[in-house]
């Protein structure tokens, strides 16, 4: 190869793929999600076990918060009501929602066109979920929430939308 051939401009089409800065912080959005759903089943299997939940409700029953006493017990009569068997349930799904957000992050983080769909139908199919929770219990938390996921789908769309190189 010469050096001519070496100072020619490259063909529009074989131009490096843009990264879009928002993609890596959806997909840091998305790790973060993961991590606190490993901790979350590996808290709800530690709870599976009768000795371990037992401890959590006298821990609970003797903790003093002040000026919560009120959701400190009804905390209490949750987990009571609920039993340490049904905390399996809670792990499984919580690592299942663990796996999606991890195949996305990384996917998003690696700039695959698939993941950015991927996303969106994932994110997607929680939205009348969010917005039920949202109208019928209001939290600024679920707002936020709900809000932010329109915003992370419409956000996606838009960049899935773009026309990409052919390789």
């Amino acid at each position: 190869m010469s050096s001519i051939e070496n100072t020619l401009p490259l063909p529009p089409d074989s131009a490096p793929l843009q990264r879009h800065p928002g993609l890596r912080v959806i997909a840091i959005y998305e790790v973060i999600k993961t991590v606190c759903l490993v901790l979350v089943a590996m808290a709800a299997f530690h709870l599976d076990h009768q000795q371990n939940f037992e401890h959590l409700v006298h821990w609970l029953e003797h903790l003093s918060l002040a000026d919560s006493n009120g959701l400190r017990w009804k905390l209490v009569g949750v987990l009571v009501a609920f039993g340490p068997s049904k905390f399996v349930a809670v792990g499984a799904v919580a690592l299942g929602y663990a796996l999606l957000f991890g195949i996305e992050g990384v996917g998003l983080w690696l700039g695959k066109h698939w993941a950015e769909w991927f996303t969106v139908i994932a994110t997607g199919s929680l939205i009348p979920l969010e917005l039920y929770e949202t109208l019928h219990g209001f939290g600024w938390l679920k707002l936020a929430t709900l809000v932010g996921n329109v915003a992370i789908i419409v956000y996606l769309v838009r960049i899935a939308l773009q026309p990409r190189p052919n390789h």
